[in-house]
C-alpha cells in the first residue's frame, strides 16, 4: 500500500490516488479488473475500490460488471468540451512568433476550403525585406501552394486526379506545376519527407516551406508555412518548421505515432 509523502494533506493524497487509477485505466482498451488496478498503482485493493466507487457515481469510471472498470463517459463529454475550445490559430499564434525570430521571415498558417488554401493567420516584420502580397484571409490554389500540397499528399490518387479535372491546374508563373504527373511525382516526395515547398511557383521571387498540423484525431488540420525571397529561404529552417507544427499539433491534442 502506498504510503502519503511528507507533508501532504490527506486530501491532495486522494487526489493522486484517483489520477493513478485513471492513468492506469487509460492503458487499457478492455475493462480492467481490481485486481490488476491494484497491482498497478500499488494501491491497497480496498482503497482502489473505494476511490473508484466514487469515480463511478461521478461517471468518471463505468462498471460494465461486478469487479471490473472503464473510463467512463463524463471524460469524453469534458473532453468534447476542452476540444471545442482548442482553436489552431490560438494555438499557432505563439510557436510561429518564435518560428519568426529564428527566419526573420514571414510565418504562414493556412486552412483548406475546397480547393485553395486560406491564410488565417500570419506574423512578419519589415526586416524580412519580402513584401506580403497575400493577406490574411487571402486565397491560394492548392497546387500552387506548399500547405495546399500538404493538403493533396493526404488525398487518394483518384481525388488528386479529380482535383486537377476540376481546375486545370492552370499555373501564375513559369515554375508552376501544371502536369498531373508531375504534381504526383511531387506529392510522394511530399508524403516521404512530411515537407512541402514552393519553388517560385504561385508569385516569381518567393519561395516556401511548410509541414502539416494534425489535431487528436491525426487529421491534418492546418499548415504552417515559412515565406522568403527565393536567395533567402534557407534548408536549415525545414526542421524547426515541423517541430514548430509539431508543436501546435501537440497542443490540438495530437500525439505523434
Amino acid at each position: 500500500m502506498t504510503t502519503p509523502k511528507e507533508g501532504q494533506t490527506p486530501a491532495i493524497q486522494v487526489i493522486e490516488r484517483m489520477f493513478s487509477l485513471l492513468d492506469a485505466l487509460a492503458a487499457h482498451q478492455d475493462p480492467v479488473s481490481l485486481k490488476l488496478l491494484s497491482e498497478r498503482t500499488g494501491l491497497h485493493p480496498s482503497t482502489a475500490h473505494r476511490i473508484l466507487n466514487d469515480l463511478a457515481i461521478g461517471r468518471f469510471v463505468d462498471r460494465p460488471e461486478a469487479g471490473s472498470y472503464r473510463l467512463g463517459m463524463r471524460l469524453l463529454e469534458l473532453g468534447n468540451l476542452v476540444k471545442a475550445r482548442l482553436d489552431v490559430r490560438d494555438a499557432a499564434i505563439g510557436p510561429m512568433r518564435e518560428l519568426h525570430k529564428l527566419t526573420l521571415q514571414p510565418v504562414n498558417l493556412s486552412v483548406r476550403q475546397g480547393d485553395e488554401i486560406v491564410y488565417i493567420e500570419r506574423t512578419y516584420s519589415e526586416r524580412s525585406g519580402m513584401q506580403v502580397v497575400r493577406a490574411v484571409g487571402g486565397r491560394a490554389p492548392l497546387h500552387l501552394t506548399s500547405v495546399g500540397k500538404l493538403f493533396l499528399a493526404h488525398e487518394e490518387a483518384q481525388r488528386v486526379r479529380a482535383y486537377a479535372a476540376r481546375t486545370g491546374l492552370s499555373g501564375h508563373t513559369r515554375n508552376s506545376i501544371t502536369d498531373i504527373h508531375r504534381l504526383e511525382r511531387e506529392l510522394a516526395q511530399v508524403r516521404q519527407s512530411a515537407l512541402a515547398r514552393d519553388d517560385e511557383e504561385l508569385e516569381l521571387g518567393v519561395r516556401c516551406l511548410a509541414a502539416g498540423i494534425y489535431d487528436d484525431q491525426n487529421r491534418l488540420v492546418a499548415g504552417l508555412s515559412v515565406s522568403a525571397p527565393a536567395d533567402r529561404l534557407e534548408e536549415g529552417w525545414a526542421d524547426r518548421v515541423k517541430a514548430t507544427a509539431a508543436q501546435i499539433s501537440q497542443a490540438l491534442g495530437h500525439h505523434a505515432p
